[in-house]
């Protein structure tokens, strides 16, 4: 009888396991989600759509991008964390929601609920301001701001974003007091940087690029180690006299917890193949930025360091959005 007990249960035991090897065998067997958390026509946006795009012809599933912005990209990575952990709905994402945000409030989501899946491409962070406010280099920026505290405003794409808690360690490094406006997404930031109603903006190259090369904005400064290739002529932070002032964005993709490794291995041989692609590098350097392959360990472990990061510079600026 015992014996009997126990070919029953190792019968059961094969029958519930045989289809989750065929699962995971035979994934991807439908369409994928990828959720963008910030509008459509900004940076993450755009990075989003290149990588569903390649990544349809490698996983040979359609890759559906949907935008879902609000709350600093909380909004839409609540929305994948709380999705079935099966690799069928991913999101792109900035830094802001998975590093820059749980370091400012308390979220609906914590860290440990994140599956970091992929790093893909990453973008500098500028420092723009109108052309018609007559500002040629950050340190008349500085000196403007210093001359009338709290009269200046910047604009970002959001409270936690990347650029918000960029634009922090600019003000503390400068020890200037300006007014942060937050906007949903980069691009209306941009915009309303262009349309006066905010002084300067803190932004990846991605959204003033164009903007800069038509001369209808101008970036005063890179914040990171060295010029870009995109902007020969324009001085870094640390040539002009704010070394501490280093930013960027690394994009990647995330899931919910519980994403079985073997999909999460064939997530990330598709975006390396992606990553890898001439046409991609090209694309995102036209863009202002590069590829940035990182597989999910390497990823996870840049997004805990860039916590502690703005973690220190939430403390220091007295920051809470709760």
């Amino acid at each position: 009888m015992f014996k009997h007990r126990q070919w029953l249960l190792f019968v059961a035991f094969f029958l519930g396991i045989v289809p989750l090897l065929a699962s995971a065998a035979d994934w991807p067997a439908k369409p994928l989600r990828l959720i963008v958390p910030y509008s459509a026509g900004g940076p993450t946006d755009g990075v989003a759509r290149l990588i569903a795009q390649h990544l349809e012809k490698n996983l040979g599933q359609p890759v559906v991008v949907q935008n879902r912005p609000g709350a600093g990209g909380a909004v839409g990575v609540g929305e994948v964390l709380r999705a079935a952990p099966d690799g069928y709905t991913l999101a792109l994402v900035a830094p802001g929601p998975v590093a820059g945000l749980p370091a400012l409030q308390k979220l609906p989501y914590e860290l440990s609920d994140i599956q970091y899946i992929a790093a893909v491409a990453r973008y500098p962070s500028v420092i723009s301001v109108g052309t018609r406010s007559g500002i040629s280099t950050l340190q008349e920026l500085v000196d403007q701001a210093l001359k009338a505290p709290g009269k200046l405003n910047y604009s970002s794409a959001g409270n936690g974003t990347t650029p918000h808690i960029g634009a922090e360690l600019f003000r503390q490094e400068a020890a200037i007091e300006t007014m942060h406006i937050p906007y949903k997404g980069a691009a209306p930031a941009t915009t309303a940087l262009l349309a006066g109603e905010v002084q300067y903006e803190v932004s990846d190259l991605a959204p003033v690029l164009s903007f800069h090369r038509a001369g209808t904005l101008k970036v005063l400064a890179v914040a990171g180690p060295e010029r870009l290739p995109q902007l020969p002529d324009v001085p870094t932070t640390g040539e002009s006299g704010l070394p501490g002032v280093i930013m960027e964005t690394l994009y990647g993709l995330v899931g919910p917890a519980g994403v079985s490794g073997e999909t999460i291995d064939r997530i990330g041989q598709a975006v390396k193949e992606v990553t890898d692609s001439e046409a991609v590098k090209t694309f995102l350097y036209e863009q202002g930025g590069s590829a940035a392959y990182m597989n999910g360990g390497q990823y996870r472990e840049t997004m805990m360091a860039e916590f502690a990061k703005w973690k220190r510079v939430a403390q220091k600026g007295n920051i809470s959005l709760n």
